[in-house]
């Protein structure tokens, strides 16, 4: 147990008073309620959490003062491997041919992507990338974009005429 010094006691009570997650809220009280002369288990019984919560508040507090008692943050892609602007440096690559009304293979993109990360990955992964940046379905036109509708119309009255 590190015992604190009255500038730090003066700065947990005004951090108190704070606006801002009741959790860390209690965790200062927490520690204030150590500072007091209040043994771990009596905390914990005044506080209705157990032992070992006050037992990480105390460690956190010794630790990294007065911001180790904030919250952590939750979501964000955790298991991410490159960043939005790296596949999005890697996408522009095949873009190019894609807008072309090219066929984009969806091999060609996930050999470039694990060669990018360094380790093999599942086509969903490569899929799920495509889709967080927009890509539609991959597939060819059903038309070419310089057709001559009226070329057809003739082609289509003069080829299969028996002779």
């Amino acid at each position: 147990m590190v015992k604190c010094t009255k500038k730090q006691i003066r700065r947990l009570k005004t951090a108190l008073h704070w606006k801002g997650h009741p959790e860390q809220r209690q965790r200062i009280q927490m520690v204030l309620l150590r500072e007091s002369g209040m043994t771990q288990p009596a905390i914990a019984d005044a506080m209705g959490v157990s032992l070992s919560t006050v037992n990480r508040a105390h460690m956190a507090y010794d630790h990294g003062g007065l911001k180790a008692l904030r919250r952590k943050p939750n979501g964000g892609r955790k298991r991410e491997n490159m960043t939005l602007v790296e596949e999005k440096a890697l996408l522009t690559r095949f873009a190019k041919a894609a807008g072309a009304g090219e066929l984009l293979n969806i091999h060609d993109l996930k050999v470039a992507y694990e060669k990018a990360i360094g380790h093999e990955t599942s086509k969903s992964t490569v899929y799920n990338l495509l889709a967080r940046h927009g890509w539609r379905k991959l597939m060819p036109r059903p038309f070419h974009p310089k057709r001559d509708p009226a070329a057809q119309d003739a082609f289509k009255k003069t080829a299969f005429q028996p002779p």
